[in-house]
């Protein structure tokens, strides 16, 4: 799921359509935490380049981490999934690392 009030900000709609895309498409294969470990891969797969991920990054709709992993910022926000459905992530180390904002 997608909500509408992360991707109908302005400052989502003012980045380029190349990184909005890359957006779409990361979150279309994150776990069920929001993280990706192949973001270049699936960068490359969609035709989109380095500054789209950088984008991402400086306008904090991902977090990147020196693993090479990212997870989607607002990834809370676009999913709710029931906990008889939730797999968690295997990346324990990275999730550690984050603080959710209630």
């Amino acid at each position: 799921m997608f909500s509408l009030q992360i991707v109908d900000t302005d400052a989502f709609l003012d980045m380029p359509q190349t990184a909005q895309l890359l957006y779409f498409h990361l979150s279309m294969r994150a776990d069920d935490d929001g993280f990706i470990n192949n973001p270049k891969s699936i960068m490359r797969n969609v035709k989109c380049s380095d500054d789209d991920l950088k984008i991402l990054a400086m306008k904090k709709f991902i977090i990147p981490f020196e693993s090479g992993v990212v997870v989607i910022k607002h990834w809370k926000i676009h999913n709710y999934i029931r906990s008889d459905r939730y797999k968690e992530t295997k990346y324990k180390g990275e999730l550690n690392i984050l603080n959710l904002d209630e």
